[in-house]
Order: structure tokens, then sequence, then C-alpha cells
């Protein structure tokens, strides 16, 4: 009786703070984002329409934002320039798998599986190794750029997919956000399950990965972006080891006549990961108002 006269209450609380809200406040919020909504869509929907605009389209003063004729020629145009590239266009495509894949999928296991001992585990100096990995955050990577070249240079890796793997699996942001996560699971809970005999190598990928899984789809998220958008100019010498993303900056940079095939590979390079963002952010929002544990 008492739990439903607190659940009766509850509930009049809350149909009492609905009608306390404002209209004209909420309407006022609406509107704000709508606005901050359109200015966030408007370089993507003008990205998109420049792919089909033809010349006299793209050179149009002032621009406009749809296309009124729209043709496949850019399209043709890339394809043509790619084809009569001198690596092949698979060959861009492979690279850019291992370096973006192989980086993400390397950084994420490697920062777990250093930050559940940091978290978790009695070492002596963790305190010492975590505030150096803070440390290492304020550190832009144009500071660093200069040190990881000496010691790619040093290790004898230059012009190899290590030169860009190993500064993407030593990232510190993945060790900081994991170690963060890993640290609001419960300690009775990794107890009981080493009471039931399981090693911690189990208890790692069956009890903390799973319940950390919005903190390693989000490093996954950083850690694409910024494997896509690196050209390996810096390391990479070779032609057959150069990622996509190489070969459509040298697409684009190839004067007016190419500014069709420029337009295609803004779209492209915008695309791929927004594509790869609305999966993993579907999948983030899942994990969150389907997992949680409390002590």
């Amino acid at each position: 009786m008492m739990k439903t006269n607190k659940l009766t209450q509850h509930f009049k609380i809350k149909r009492q703070h609905k009608l306390n809200r404002s209209r004209a406040g909420n309407a006022l919020l609406f509107f704000i984002m709508i606005v901050c909504g359109i200015f966030m869509v408007y370089p993507l929907v003008m990205i998109l329409n420049n792919a089909f605009k033809p010349f006299d389209e793209l050179f149009r003063y002032p621009p406009k934002l749809f296309v009124k004729n729209p043709t496949w020629k850019n399209f043709k145009d890339l394809f043509v320039l790619m084809n009569n590239s001198w690596v092949s266009f698979g060959r861009y495509i492979i690279n850019t798998i291992i370096i973006t894949g192989g980086g993400t999928v390397g950084h994420i296991i490697i920062a777990s599986m250093a930050a559940y001992p940091l978290s978790k585990m009695a070492i002596p100096g963790k305190k010492l190794l975590f505030g150096i990995v803070v440390m290492a955050l304020m550190f832009n990577g144009t500071v660093t750029s200069i040190p990881n070249y000496m010691i790619i240079s040093y290790l004898g890796l230059n012009n190899t997919y290590l030169a860009l793997l190993l500064p993407a699996f030593s990232s510190s942001l993945g060790l900081y956000l994991m170690k963060q996560f890993m640290e609001q699971i419960p300690d009775s809970l990794l107890e009981s399950a080493r009471l039931d005999g399981a090693g911690e190598m189990k208890i790692f990928l069956n009890i903390v990965m799973p319940n950390v899984k919005p903190a390693w789809v989000t490093l996954a998220i950083f850690q694409f972006q910024a494997l896509w958008g690196n050209t390996g100019s810096g390391f990479l010498r070779s032609e057959q080891l150069k990622p996509l993303q190489y070969a459509l900056y040298q697409v684009a940079s190839g004067g007016v006549m190419r500014q069709g095939a420029a337009a295609v590979v803004q779209l492209i390079v915008a695309a791929i990961p927004i594509t790869f963002f609305l999966i993993c952010q579907s999948q983030i929002i899942e994990t969150m108002t389907t997992s949680g544990i409390k002590e």
C-alpha cells in the first residue's frame, strides 16, 4: 500500500513538472536546434550536390546549393583518372583497409589490454603511469610529429605500414578513455567471477569488454577518422603503399579541368567517415540504453 502511494505521488509530481513547462521556452529551444541543424547540414548538402553538378554549375557565381542538371560525368572522370594512374585503384583500397582498419582495431585491443591492469589491478607505480598518459593528451600531433619520425627512422620502419600503424597503436587517448570506463565496473563483479574460477583473460573478454562497449566504439570512431585523413606522405615514399586518401588528393589538385572529379573526391572523403560514425553511433545508443552496472 505504501509503495502504491509513493508511486502515485511520483506520477503527480512528474505530471506537475510537465504542466509547469513553458511552451514558449520549448518553442525557442526547438527553433535554436533547427537553426543549428541547418548550419550543420548545409555543407554536407552542398558537397553532395557539387558531385553531380556539370562544369557550368560548378563555376557559377554566386554558387547554388542544389544541382539543376545532375550528371554522372564527374564520377566517370574520377574513375578514368584512377584507372590511368601508376597504381591500380584496388591497391589504394587495400592499403587504406590495412592502415585504417588495422590501426583502429589494433589501437582498441592494445589500449583495452593496457587499461585493464591500470584500472583493476594493484600495480606499483600505476598512478605515475596514468599521470604520464594524461600529460601526453596535452601534446598536439604536430608537436610529436618530429619525435615520431625520428623513432620510426631509428627503427628502420620508414616506407612500411608499421610507420603509420605503430603511432596509431600507441595513442594516449584510447588508454585514457578505456581506463576511465573500466573503473566504473564494480570490483565485486570481477571478484565473484574469480571465485567461480574464471581467469583474467576470460574476465577481460566476457565481462569487462562487453560492459565498456560504448568506450571502445567511441574510440573506434575517433581513431577511424584520424587514420582516414592520414595520407602517409611523411613516412611512405613508395606509391604501392600509399592509401586512397593520397590518390584522391592528387586527383583533386590537378587544376581547373579536374574540378568535377575533385567534387566527387570531396564527397567520398566526407561520406566514408560519416557513414562509419552513423553505424557506430547507433550501437553506442543501444548499448547505453540496455546496459549499466551498479554496485
